[in-house]
C-alpha cells in the first residue's frame, strides 16, 4: 500500500455515508445535549427505529415517501415514551432509561420472534430495501472517477447515497442554525442553564423537553436510515458502541455549536483511518494482526480524545461557557 492509497482511503472517510449518518446522529444529541442539557444515552435507539422502519415498509414494497414518514413516525412515538416517564425527574433518570431502551429495541430486533419482521440476527438485506432510493438517482449506471476516487454511482457505497447524504447534512445544519437563534432555542438553552428560571417565566419545561428529545430523535431516525443504506440493517451494528461514538463526536466537535458535529464525525473517522493505514503500512503482519491493529487504533485515537477533553474540553469549535450546564 502506497502513500497514495492512504490519503485516497483517508480523506475518502470526509465524504463517507457512514461519516454523514453519524453527523446527522450527532446533531440530533446535540439538539438534546448541546441545546436543552438532556443527557439521552441511547441515540442508537433512535437510529435502529428509523432503520428498520425504513426497511420493512420497503421490503415490503411501501412507497419511499411512506418508509421514511414511518420511520420518523416510530421515532416520535419512541420519544414520547421515553420523554413522558421521566423528563420531569432528574437528567440521571433519562440518561438510565434512553439506555436501557436503546438495548430494548436491538434485543427484540434481533430475537427469533421477530425473525420475520426484522431478519432477527442476520438482519434484513440491502437488496430488500435499496431498490427505490437506488431508482430515483439521475445518475448514469457503472461508475464514475472523481479526482482520486472511483464509486458506483448508484449501487451500494455509491455516488448518489453521497450526495444526498450530504445534502441532508447541510439542510440539518441551516435548520440547526435557525433554531438555535430562535425564541424556541433561547428558551431550550435556559432550560439548559438555569430551569428553575424559565419555570418562573411561566414556561412549560417538559413540554419543551419533549420537543427537543423528539426533535432530536427524528435526526437520529434519519441517521439511521443512511447509516444502513450502503450494507444490511443488522441490529447489533447500531448497538451501544453506535452512542458512545455520537458522543465522541459531539464533544470532539464542540456541544451546542452548529458545525461541531459535523466537524467531530469528520475528525474522528479520518483520524481512525489514518492511524490504522500507517500502521497496516509500517507494521508486518508477523508482527501485529489486522484485527489487533484495529483495536490498537481505537486505542490510539481514544488516547488523543483523551487528551482533547483534558486540555480543551469544550471540543474544538466549542465555548467554554457552553460547558456549564444547570449551573
Amino acid at each position: 500500500m502506497n502513500a497514495l492509497t492512504i490519503i485516497t482511503n483517508v480523506l475518502g472517510e470526509l465524504m463517507a455515508p457512514t461519516t454523514a449518518a453519524y453527523a446527522l446522529a450527532a446533531m440530533g444529541l446535540n439538539i438534546h445535549f448541546g441545546m436543552t442539557g438532556l443527557m439521552n444515552m441511547g441515540q442508537a435507539g433512535f437510529m435502529l427505529l428509523g432503520a428498520y422502519g425504513f426497511a420493512i415498509t420497503q421490503a415490503m414494497g411501501g412507497n419511499l415517501f411512506i418508509s421514511i414518514v414511518t420511520a420518523l413516525v416510530l421515532a416520535a412515538i419512541y420519544g414520547l415514551l421515553l420523554g413522558i416517564p421521566t423528563l420531569k425527574l432528574g437528567p440521571d433518570y433519562l440518561a438510565m432509561v434512553t439506555l436501557a431502551a436503546a438495548e430494548i429495541v436491538r434485543i427484540v430486533a434481533r430475537s427469533t420472534a421477530m425473525t420475520h419482521v426484522t431478519g432477527g440476527s442476520a438482519g434484513i438485506s440491502p437488496q430488500d430495501f435499496t431498490t427505490q432510493f437506488e431508482a430515483l438517482s439521475p445518475l448514469p449506471d457503472g461508475s464514475t472517477t472523481f479526482l482520486l476516487w472511483t464509486y458506483n454511482n448508484n449501487i451500494a457505497n455509491s455516488w448518489w447515497l453521497r450526495i444526498v447524504a450530504w445534502i441532508l447534512v447541510a439542510i440539518a445544519a441551516v435548520l440547526c442554525w435557525r433554531w438555535f437563534n430562535s425564541p424556541w432555542g433561547r428558551v431550550l438553552k435556559g432550560i439548559r442553564e438555569d430551569e428553575n428560571a424559565i419555570k418562573s417565566l411561566g414556561k412549560n419545561v417538559t413540554k419543551y423537553k419533549m420537543q427537543a428529545l423528539i426533535l432530536g430523535g427524528l435526526f437520529g431516525a434519519i441517521a439511521g436510515i443512511v447509516f444502513v443504506l450502503p450494507r444490511s440493517v443488522q441490529p447489533d451494528s447500531l448497538g451501544r458502541t453506535v452512542t458512545f461514538y455520537t458522543w465522541t463526536i459531539l464533544l470532539l466537535g464542540g456541544a451546542a455549536t452548529i458545525m461541531g458535529p459535523i466537524l467531530g464525525s469528520c475528525v474522528l473517522w479520518v483520524l481512525l483511518t489514518l492511524v490504522k493505514e500507517v500502521m497496516r503500512v509500517s507494521i508486518p503482519e508477523t508482527v501485529m494482526s489486522s484485527n489487533q491493529i484495529e483495536a490498537l487504533g481505537w486505542v490510539i485515537v481514544g488516547v488523543a480524545l483523551m487528551c482533547l477533553v483534558i486540555f480543551r474540553p469544550q471540543g474544538i469549535l466549542g465555548n467554554k461557557k457552553e460547558l456549564a450546564f444547570n449551573a
